[in-house]
């Protein structure tokens, strides 16, 4: 595995997945992986994609090979992929798939200061997100089962992996809600308690805090 890597962004992973087909310039590049859909897959910077491939080209990944011109558009610097391209390409995919890294989650920031909303609300919400990710996995399903019907499996995993995710947020967000509704919560009475108290809500998560007593 590799250590800290001359390129670190994800679009110079996804540039290089697709410029390893065949020399392009960047508008081709950004047009194919917009064709294949990486920006689902990846955080994408259209606006990095410049200094990106200038980046990866002074690190030695790619290597112009000529430039031509249409009419009166400037002129298009064309890249290919290099040895060492192959190999950082290779080497980055395997360090992604065999070591998990924390990744900060909009859901799991919620979850961390939930109390400081009273429990009737947080039911509300939580039912808003399972209807909206309820109609996401319905899209998602159809997406797949049309793109099973054009592609190898080997190339839809990654949709594969993103329906499980969201099928099982899903699952576990229904049944904290049920929780909730059911009241066999850990600690409710006290939740509700609190706000029924009027409870100044910058005190909450103070109670949450890890190592206190």
């Amino acid at each position: 595995m590799a250590g800290k890597r001359k390129v670190n962004n994800l679009l110079a992973l996804a540039v290089l997945s697709v410029i390893v087909q065949r020399p392009m310039h960047r508008y081709e590049i950004a047009a194919t992986l917009r064709a294949h859909g990486k920006d689902r897959d990846m955080d994408i910077k259209w606006g990095s994609l410049y200094t990106v491939v200038q980046n990866m080209a002074k690190a030695g990944f790619l290597e112009v090979v000529g430039s031509e011109r249409e009419g009166a558009r400037p002129e298009r610097v064309i890249y290919r992929i290099t040895d060492a391209g192959r190999a950082e390409m290779a080497d980055w995919t395997r360090d992604l798939l065999a070591r998990p890294e924390p990744e900060h989650h909009r859901f799991t920031a919620g979850l961390s200061i939930l109390a400081v909303l009273p429990p009737d609300e947080v039911i509300a919400l939580l039912g808003t997100r399972i209807d909206t990710l309820t109609r996401t996995i319905e899209t998602t399903r159809n997406d797949l089962t049309a793109l099973t019907g054009t592609l190898p499996r080997l190339f839809v995993v990654e949709s594969e992996y993103g329906l499980a995710m969201l099928e099982a947020e899903r699952a576990w967000a229904d049944s904290l809600r049920e929780e909730l509704r059911s009241g066999t919560f850990d600690g409710l009475d006290a939740w509700r308690q609190w706000h029924a108290d009027g409870m100044p809500t910058d005190r909450i998560p103070a109670l949450g805090e890890r190592g206190s007593d």
